[in-house]
């Protein structure tokens, strides 16, 4: 329970569903964990919960809005000034709209871009100097299944999670050299907060929603966040060191 042990990870998106499951886990194996997020009380329930769970584990919580460009330097500053260096960086922070193409207004799409996208961005390029000063840095940037099978009505998401595809492998080829390494995990269906509340409001429970059967993946079930969670500790940690470019998909084999 070590595989992360004396190094230092940022996670964006902490307070959520796979943001918290992945502060926990790093935290378990060892980590000085990072969270930024926007909402501050879910933010502090999530770091009271990994300070209960995790004996003397260390978390920096940092409240911010990632989709503003000087977040990033924030949030690199802020993590130095704590812990002196970054070895891991997980993007994962992410907004959704509900809006069909012919019908999507251009402040959504700056939204979904400058929080989905854009902040990935930002972030890789600020924490770089750290992560190439670590020797083994590692970015994982959190995209989606429906980066390659698209839906209707989600369009402005799933180009968003579509381009950390082509960022995460762009950047992959340019830090090859510098002793960073830069994949993505693609979630699938994961039972994360955001969906439990947005099914209580159709009379759903946590529990009907554990227990039903699904047509979006071949398991034909949600995914805990924890599930994901994995996935994203493995190509972390130096276990997964010859592994650059790549691609994880974590979605119970959705269907196209």
């Amino acid at each position: 329970m070590a595989r992360l042990k004396d190094k230092v990870a940022i996670i964006t998106g902490g307070a959520g569903g796979i943001g918290s499951a992945t502060g926990r886990l790093f935290a378990a194996e060892g980590a000085k964990v990072v969270l930024a997020d926007i909402d501050q009380a879910a933010l502090d329930a999530v770091i009271g919960d990994i300070r209960d769970s995790v004996a003397g584990a260390e978390v920096l919580p940092i409240v911010c809005d990632v989709g503003q460009e000087s977040a990033a330097a924030a949030i690199v500053s802020a993590t130095l000034a704590k812990f002196g260096r970054i070895d891991v960086l997980v993007n994962n922070a992410g907004v959704r709209s509900y809006e069909p193409l012919d019908a999507a207004k251009a402040e959504t799409w700056q939204k979904i871009l400058s929080v989905n996208l854009l902040s990935y961005a930002y972030l890789s390029r600020e924490a770089l100097p750290a992560l190439r000063k670590s020797g083994k840095g590692a970015i994982v940037n959190i995209s989606s299944a429906h980066a390659f099978c698209p839906r209707a009505g989600m369009g402005q998401y799933d180009v968003a999670k579509a381009g950390i595809i082509s960022m995460t492998k762009t950047l992959a080829f340019e830090e090859v050299g510098r002793g960073v390494r830069v994949n993505a995990v693609c979630p699938g269906l994961t039972l994360t907060p955001f969906h439990v509340r947005r099914f209580a409001t159709e009379g759903k429970s946590e529990k009907d929603l554990r227990e039903e059967k699904t047509n979006h993946n071949i398991q034909q079930r949600w995914a805990d966040p924890i599930e994901v969670a994995y996935p994203i500790l493995w190509l972390a940690c130096d276990e997964a060191s010859f592994v650059t470019a790549s691609v994880l998909m974590a979605d119970g084999g959705t269907r196209v």
